[in-house]
């Protein structure tokens, strides 16, 4: 899954390839040192020659100044390329996220992508700087060394062939218990994130209801599992250091005991050989340690390499056509048998047979119970979804033949969730519109009913709205959403219950407003309160996904049940407020 991944070295690969060669430099000049040390200690101390014992120190010094340079420079490559690599997964991520069609983001929940960004790219990028230089360094140092050692005596080479069978035996059963474990931690990792994330949105509806206690013991429920999960696979993982050791200190050992044999009874070994045969076990166990490292690495980054390859693979499912249309004719909206379900399955249809034209210019009520589909209706509008049967069109053009961006652009949306961002309200206004001056958002926002309440604040539109719009109210939050919407100046404008928080009055106000200004805009308006809709050219009743009802209020009056009975009990209410 890493090697996948390595697709997005990009313009790293410089880095990449230069980190292994000045490792395999820096592997070849420290195989050398031992050599040169046995050579020093034969022909230099035993032998009394202290010249030829400066010449090859110098020359030692040497060589290992010029290992130290290697390795400096191969750690400098390894990190340039392991962060660039970081950077670019995370890039390409966050790209790909924003293409993401919303069938597509409820795949992931907004936790798991969160982890997935930050977590895992973390813990590949890790494992890609350990491979790009331990799992380099680690192998030749093992080979070099190993043919050193065969070179001074293969008999004592038979040792360190044993130790590597131990050693991969051992490795190979430790990566396999741990493997599961990591992919487990890792989902473990989103919950937590989950609980966190949930706590900090929520933050004043915990303390409303008191709730603290029982948000605390959730993330304690959550730390608690990571724990016992992180123990669980550290517990397996730590095995390999002491086996690591005894087999170190074993080789060692045996080393001593044939070597010292070998220089006393039949003089086929010198004291420098052995000498040069301790640091070449001390090299070719270290390297063992080095990939056993390494495996470890893999082994968490490969879970955490395939959830990022998950959000990586994952296409939007709304898709240009290879010819787009880039002009929308008019404002105009038709429905045609559209069956439209969340899940792809046709005896899941949250939407049943809709057909409804409705001309340019128009303004449409559209009312229902909690869970008629309302919103669902208008989210088809703006491509948001495809349907599953049937067809929308749009100025007389299926929306699906469209260029999306252009499309959207003539579609304006005030969503059921108001979302305003951290910044001042100009430039929240400018989502609209970016190029948008001062007097046009003034004006878009006269419209909205939002011009009073921001002239009454210490920096009028140069206020600075905290994050998720915490310093305004629901009220003045919705209306500054429906004044970014109109900067748009779009042909179809839908307010998706967006005057639930404002009072009767100010909702009359907007829409004379809309009426008078915007004549030729067709306006789609969800609203819970008869009050809000009663003015509409037409109202539409859903009622389970279907259209009960289709009519200005006088007829539905007279012929829908169920818009009658939501009147009925409406007025009841409002008498009882009186």
């Amino acid at each position: 899954m890493i090697k996948k991944l390595t697709a997005y070295i990009g313009e790293y690969k410089k880095d990449t390839i230069l980190t292994p060669v000045s490792v395999i430099l820096e592997v070849l000049l420290e195989v050398l040192l031992p050599v040169l040390m046995a050579s020093v200690i034969d022909n230099g101390v035993e032998a009394g020659n202290m010249d030829f014992v400066i010449k090859m120190g110098i020359v030692m010094l040497v060589v290992a100044m010029l290992s130290l340079l290697a390795g400096t420079l191969s750690g400098v490559f390894a990190a340039r390329a392991s962060m660039g690599f970081g950077r670019n997964l995370r890039k390409a991520m966050y790209d790909n996220i924003q293409d993401f069609a919303f069938r597509n983001i409820d795949h992931f929940s907004t936790a798991g992508l969160v982890t997935r960004m930050t977590t895992d790219v973390t813990n590949v990028q890790n494992a890609f700087q350990m491979i790009v230089r331990m799992f380099v360094r680690a192998p030749i140092m093992m080979v070099s060394a190993l043919v050193m050692c065969v070179s001074i005596s293969p008999r004592l080479s038979l040792i360190f062939l044993v130790a590597l069978v131990f050693l991969g035996f051992v490795m190979s059963q430790i990566i396999r218990r741990a493997f599961p474990i990591f992919d487990e931690l890792f989902r473990g990792y989103d919950k937590l994130n989950a609980s966190v994330q949930e706590n900090l949105t929520g933050i004043r509806v915990v303390k409303a209801y008191v709730r603290e206690d029982y948000e605390n013991e959730k993330f304690c429920k959550a730390t608690k599992n990571l724990k016992d999960l992180n123990v669980h696979a550290e517990r397996l993982v730590v095995m390999n250091q002491p086996v690591m050791q005894f087999t170190v200190y074993s080789c060692i050992m045996l080393i001593s005991w044939f070597g010292a044999k070998m220089i006393v009874l039949d003089r086929s070994m010198t004291t420098g050989q052995l000498m040069s045969l301790f640091t070449y076990t001390m090299q070719i166990l270290m390297s063992l340690m080095m990939i056993s490292m390494v495996f470890v690495m893999v082994t968490m980054a490969r879970s955490s390499a395939e959830r990022i390859w998950e959000v990586l693979e994952e296409k939007s499912t709304l898709t240009n056509p290879k010819n787009p249309v880039y002009q929308v004719k008019d404002g105009s909206i038709t429905f045609d048998h559209v069956q439209f379900s969340y899940s792809d399955d046709a005896d899941k249809c949250v939407l049943r047979d809709i057909n409804l034209t409705i001309q340019a210019g128009e303004t449409i009520g559209i009312i229902g119970g909690t869970g008629s589909s309302k919103s669902t209706l208008v989210q088809l509008i703006p491509r948001l979804y495809d349907v599953l049967e049937g067809s929308v069109r749009v100025g007389g053009c299926d929306v699906r033949e469209y260029d999306i961006e252009t499309l959207r652009n003539e579609v304006s949306m005030v969503l059921q969730k108001n979302v305003l961002f951290s910044g001042t309200i100009l430039e929240n206004l400018r989502w609209g519109n970016k190029e948008a001056s001062e007097a046009e958002c003034r004006h878009a926002c006269e419209l909205a009913q939002a011009h009073e309440f921001i002239e009454k604040m210490p920096d009028g539109y140069h206020t600075y709205i905290e994050q998720g719009g915490t310093n305004v109210s629901g009220g003045q939050k919705q209306r500054l959403c429906i004044a970014r919407a109109l900067l748009k100046k779009p042909k179809i404008l839908i307010l998706d219950d967006s005057t639930s928080a404002v009072d009767t009055k100010t909702d009359a106000l907007i829409r004379a407003a809309f009426a008078e200004e915007i004549p030729d805009t067709t306006k789609l308006i969800i609203a819970q309160r008869i009050s809000s809709v009663e003015d509409a050219d037409k109202i539409l009743v859903l009622n389970e996904g279907a259209v009960v009802g289709f009519g200005n209020h006088k007829e539905l009056l007279e012929e829908n049940e169920i818009y009658r009975d939501i009147y009925e009990l409406q007025q009841k209410g409002a008498g009882k407020d009186e």
